[in-house]
């Protein structure tokens, strides 16, 4: 028999979402006898400021996951942050608590860790991160917690960001970690990769890709014929995602 407290409604907020990780593993997730009464359901919404329409339409709702372009944005619509989140500047987890706030919560940070670490060795040094988004953020996080330097990289160059034209074999030489951040090369634009010269990459490089659709992008085919060590982001959304549930029942 299905515990009456275990009848509850989860879902992802997102823009164009209809490929979504989240939904296929959390419905997968809850065929199984012991989450019966679960459900979880996309929310796909053209602009933010829809997000308290939703959320007044669906009060019966106990936890949603955020995806790309809303990670940022939510944040103003929420009361309450955990400290993590805080500091990073960006929300992938929002839990209804039991007096009704929207408390967000960050576990990409934690994801993008725990699939990183089985990987470094003593000469992964440094990093660069692609793209500058709410993904971003996380994964810059989880590196300051590895105590591993890092560089952002952007279209523009701002301060602290350099752009892709700067980056040449010496950049290839100081950072051994390569972080695609951005959408480039997700599907259906599979052919598409980050404007790097990716022949310098090496056997010494790890390159990971935040995508997961494809399971093998450009970027990472490209790092691999160079002989680089290359890691999908489907690992981390597992990990995530996981981090989330645990969220979502203390």
């Amino acid at each position: 028999m299905v515990d009456i407290l275990l009848r509850r409604r989860f879902g992802l907020l997102g823009r164009n979402i209809s490929y979504s990780f989240s939904k296929g593993y959390f419905t997968e997730k809850f065929d199984n006898e012991v989450f019966a009464g679960n459900s979880y359901e996309n929310f796909d919404i053209s602009e933010i400021n829809y997000f308290t329409e939703l959320i007044k339409n669906n009060p019966d709702l106990k936890g949603l996951n955020v995806t790309i372009p809303y990670k940022e944005q939510v944040i103003p619509f929420l009361d309450k942050l955990s400290k993590k989140a805080a500091l990073i500047g960006a929300v992938n987890t929002i839990k209804f608590t039991k007096n009704g706030k929207l408390k967000g919560y960050n576990t990409d940070y934690y994801g993008f860790k725990k699939s990183l670490e089985p990987l470094l060795e003593p000469h992964h040094k440094k990093a660069l991160i692609l793209g500058t988004g709410g993904a971003s953020k996380g994964v810059a996080f989880a590196l300051d917690e590895l105590n591993i330097p890092y560089t952002f990289v952007s279209r523009e160059a701002k301060e602290n960001i350099i752009d892709y034209d700067l980056i040449n074999a010496t950049t290839f030489d100081n950072f051994q970690i390569i972080i695609n951040c951005t959408p480039v090369g997700t599907s259906p634009n599979i052919e598409a990769c980050p404007n790097l010269p990716y022949e310098f990459f090496t056997e010494k490089h790890i390159a990971y890709d935040l995508i997961y659709n494809p399971a093998e992008t450009t970027f990472l085919k490209k790092a691999k014929e160079k002989g680089a060590v290359i890691k999908n982001g489907y690992d981390m959304l597992i990990f995530q995602a996981e981090k989330a549930w645990k969220i979502w029942n203390k």
